[in-house]
């Protein structure tokens, strides 16, 4: 399952037969059809319990329903070293910690099978097809470094559940990576274990208008009837409570060319998509991100292996996107290269209305451990003198 410097390999012509599709009559497809979730997961206090999840799933049926009929990935990370002080970001657990996380590997790969697999009660573990694969990383420079992570795949015999287990720590980055490459659908949608759902996603307006954006610079004429230009729609970020009001903020105010480029393509779009099995036409207001962030988020999978992961040394080992290609991709697009990652922002509410709430998972010790923290922390504020 590796890939040389060109994207290629058992799994990467999947980029090339992706992209040909998203133009193709495939406007009626439903978003089960068009998507795959993507969930990322790793140690956490909160291990065994699969609370975490069960909080992101409950959110998607409340604000995006179509996400529970999804494929789903889920990307079960590990950790790199068992000391005596846990440091979940730099993958260090606790003994105690790891047992938790074994623990916490099955209880998730339950939770999802009972979500997403049909009979989902009755699937078990030594049901599921098993492959191997591997993710490369860093340089090739010496003969005796082969710079790849082991991976154990297990999925469903229909595919639409597919668990992957690597034997070392990827990172968030190369966890994405491995998932994109064993993605069928044109269009993916990336989520981390501690990011839920706070308000309503158009997911199925949203995938028709990313499809009907898919190529850009494409002539067409507006109300007017004069020349347009549609601008592509590769990567559509959800607000969360840091990005409140986004156009205005000092991420693009501060300069002249990103305040120009959100002058000019700031809008409500308007798109014709599915609903009750009619088409009815649909606002979808976005804005343009200069940041490609980690935070839950849709994308052209084919974009996405292209402009994120074209080298096997994009990503380091144990790094997050945004930490990394974020910050070249921000670089790129203050010197006029916005359109080459196709990056936007969901909108609503002139980016007053949140659609994310992070529950910060390295910290987060389950509702229960949260409630008992809390107490504990009033507890030592009473007994303080005035």
């Amino acid at each position: 399952m590796t890939v040389d410097d060109a994207g290629e390999g058992p799994h990467g012509a999947v980029a090339r037969s992706i992209g040909a599709r998203v133009g193709d009559a495939a406007a009626a497809a439903t978003e089960a059809d068009l998507l795959t979730l993507i969930i990322t997961t790793s140690p956490t206090p909160s291990a065994p319990s699969t609370e975490l999840l069960s909080q992101i799933l409950a959110s998607f049926r409340e604000h995006c329903p179509e996400l529970t009929a999804c494929r789903v990935i889920l990307v079960l990370d590990t950790y790199d070293h068992v000391s005596s002080t846990a440091r979940l970001k730099k993958g260090h657990v606790t003994a105690e910690g790891a047992a938790k996380y074994a623990e916490y590997k099955e209880n998730a790969k339950r939770l999802i099978l009972r979500e997403y697999a049909p009979g989902g009660h009755d699937q078990r573990e030594q049901d599921l097809l098993a492959e191997h694969g591997e993710a490369e990383f860093g340089s090739t420079a010496y003969a005796q470094q082969t710079n790849a992570v082991p991976l154990a795949i297990t999925r469903t015999r229909d595919g639409r559940v597919v668990f992957v287990e690597p034997s070392q720590r990827l990172g968030f980055g190369l966890a994405v990576r491995s998932a994109l490459r064993l993605t069928r659908t044109p269009y993916v949608w990336i989520q981390q274990h501690d990011w839920t759902l706070v308000s309503e996603i158009p997911l199925g307006p949203l995938l028709a208008l990313m499809q009907q954006h898919s190529q850009p610079d494409v002539a067409g004429e507006d109300q007017d009837g004069l020349a347009a230009v549609k601008v592509p729609i590769k990567y559509v970020c959800f607000p969360s409570v840091r990005m409140v009001e986004y156009a205005r903020s000092d991420h693009v105010m501060q300069f002249p060319a990103l305040r120009a480029l959100t002058y000019l393509h700031k809008q409500d779009f308007t798109v014709a998509a599915p609903e009750d099995g009619r088409w009815r036409p649909a606002k979808i207001p976005l804005t343009p991100l200069f940041f490609w962030h980690d935070k839950p988020h849709v994308a052209e999978t084919a974009h996405y292996l292209a402009q994120v992961f074209p080298k096997r040394a994009a990503v380091p080992r144990g790094a997050f996107i945004e930490d990394t290609v974020g910050h070249r991709a921000r670089a790129e697009m203050k010197d006029g290269r916005w359109r080459e990652w196709a990056c936007w922002l969901f909108y609503p509410g002139e980016g007053k209305r949140l659609c994310l709430r992070h529950l910060k998972g390295r910290t987060w010790r389950g509702a229960e451990g949260e409630l008992a923290q809390k107490l504990e922390y009033m507890r030592l504020n009473q007994a303080l003198p005035n």
